[in-house]
């Protein structure tokens, strides 16, 4: 046998360091490949440089109006992290306004962005909340956190915040009159299927209740109720005494309390809308409560005068007035042969002031306001519509001329009666003098009765309409 040649030799001593060295190195690069997988993403972050009053400063950024924030909070806070959204920058400086609790923060804390993908369509990185049937029944927080104890929500589909503005020419006109339960409204100040009205009311003389009736005794096919920048109390009472199983059945509630973020505020009233929208595009005939359009207002004057708006009308900054109307237009008529988003706005007019600016400005954006007296609530009468400061601007093309003519008589009756009350009152008016003020005399008592209703009293249009044929003997 021939021993190995000494090349062979040489061959199998060099492979045996050669293949040891490889060994090594793969067995490096393995534990490496474990500690990379196990480690945390590099992930940007900007420094929170200042806080005063409600806005953070923060540097290190780049991100868009409207991005969400993580601000890391010390080891001693309830929570690892708090919520924040961009508002506003100044050069490389961001405006952030937290929607959860602070406390705990400390000078130069961390902030991370909560989603850095590039923005390509117009709503793509919008914050979407659930939507869908399946929320009938249900009350939610701005977020869509449910409130009510009823487990979690069993929605399928989630909405954008921000919606497509809707071509004026593509809205069907408003022609159909939608019922909402209360005689003196379906009577004389009629309303449209598609139409932004306004309830103008000053603190304490029934508006949540005629709100409730509404709820309940519509003809609407669904309900969506915003309880915005209300008390917590009220807000509970409104759903379990006012809007009731009866109203509650059909309804989603998207309750934001005063004592929340002025940000999850104006996403309260964002979430109700765009919840509202959803049902429409389902063909459904929608009935949007938002109460209160002035509390949505004073969140953004808050926003507003935090990072830097001017002041322009009664301490309210430019930005409120661009805002109002933007919310309001996503209501109303969809395309011809679709679903529709029949609005109701509660404006708070302070010391039943009816030129409050929030007041005058809501008053030309919507489609007509019903004015509650404090002096008809303090006087017992309930609701307390004052029908000559009241109006539905679209209720020509909604009744006949026939019935037109009676709605007028019966408001041309009820000025004159109010205008001679003092002579009527201490005698001094002289029957005979005026045809009319004396029809109207005799005519009053049954006159006050129609205007009033019982809360729990439903009055449909068709049954409206017919009493007040009676009344005017016609």
């Amino acid at each position: 046998m021939q021993p190995p040649s000494r090349t062979l030799m040489d061959d199998t001593v060099a492979a045996t360091p050669r293949d040891a060295h490889l060994g090594r190195w793969r067995a490096t690069l393995d534990a490496a490949s474990r500690r990379s997988a196990q480690a945390m993403p590099l992930r940007a972050c900007g420094r929170i440089t200042r806080a005063a009053g409600l806005v953070l400063e923060a540097t290190g950024l780049t991100l868009p109006i409207g991005a969400s924030c993580l601000i890391e909070l010390p080891g001693m806070s309830a929570t690892a992290h708090a919520e924040a959204e961009v508002v506003g920058f100044n050069g490389d400086r961001l405006y952030l306004m937290p929607t959860s609790d602070l406390s705990g923060l400390a000078p130069n804390a961390r902030v991370y962005p909560v989603e850095s993908a590039p923005i390509i369509g117009a709503t793509l990185n919008a914050k979407r909340l659930p939507v869908g049937m399946a929320m009938l029944g249900r009350v939610v927080d701005a977020q869509g956190v449910p409130l009510d104890g009823l487990g979690p929500l069993n929605n399928e589909a989630t909405a954008s915040l921000s919606s497509p503005v809707i071509n004026p020419l593509d809205r069907e006109p408003i022609h159909t009159v939608l019922d909402v339960g209360v005689r003196a409204i379906n009577a004389l100040l009629t309303v449209g299927r598609g139409q932004r009205m306004g309830l103008f009311a000053g603190s304490g003389v029934g508006k949540s209740m005629l709100l409730g009736m509404m709820a309940r005794f519509t003809s609407a096919q669904v309900i969506v109720v915003g309880l915005i920048g209300e008390r917590g109390r009220e807000v509970k009472e409104f759903i379990e005494e006012i809007l009731g199983e009866e109203g509650r059945a059909r309804a989603v509630v998207v309750a934001a309390p005063a004592d929340v973020s002025p940000l999850l505020r104006l996403q309260g009233a964002a979430y109700a809308t765009s919840l509202a929208e959803h049902f429409r595009e389902l063909g459904l005939d929608v009935l949007l409560i938002m109460d209160s359009l002035t509390r949505y207002a004073m969140a953004q004057r808050e926003i507003g005068l935090a990072i830097g708006e001017a002041p322009a009308t009664k301490g309210y900054p430019p930005s409120v007035f661009a805002k109002l109307p933007a919310l309001v237009e996503r209501t109303g008529n969809g395309p011809v042969g679709g679903g529709s988003i029949t609005a109701f706005y509660t404006v708070l007019t302070e010391g039943d002031d009816q030129q409050d600016p929030i007041a005058d400005s809501a008053r030309a954006i919507l489609d007509g306001h019903i004015v509650l007296s404090r002096t008809l609530a303090e006087a017992g009468h309930y609701p307390a519509i004052d029908i000559e400061a009241s109006i539905s601007r679209v209720m020509s093309a909604l009744v006949s001329d026939d019935e037109f003519d009676r709605i007028r008589m019966f408001k041309q009756m009820l000025s004159r009666y109010q205008r001679n009350r003092d002579l009527i009152n201490v005698g001094a008016y002289q029957s005979g003098r005026d045809p009319m003020l004396d029809r109207t005399i005799a005519l009053y008592p049954r006159m006050e009765g129609f205007l009033q209703q019982r809360v729990r009293e439903r009055c449909g249009h068709d049954t409206a309409v017919a009493q007040l044929d009676a009344l005017l003997g016609t």
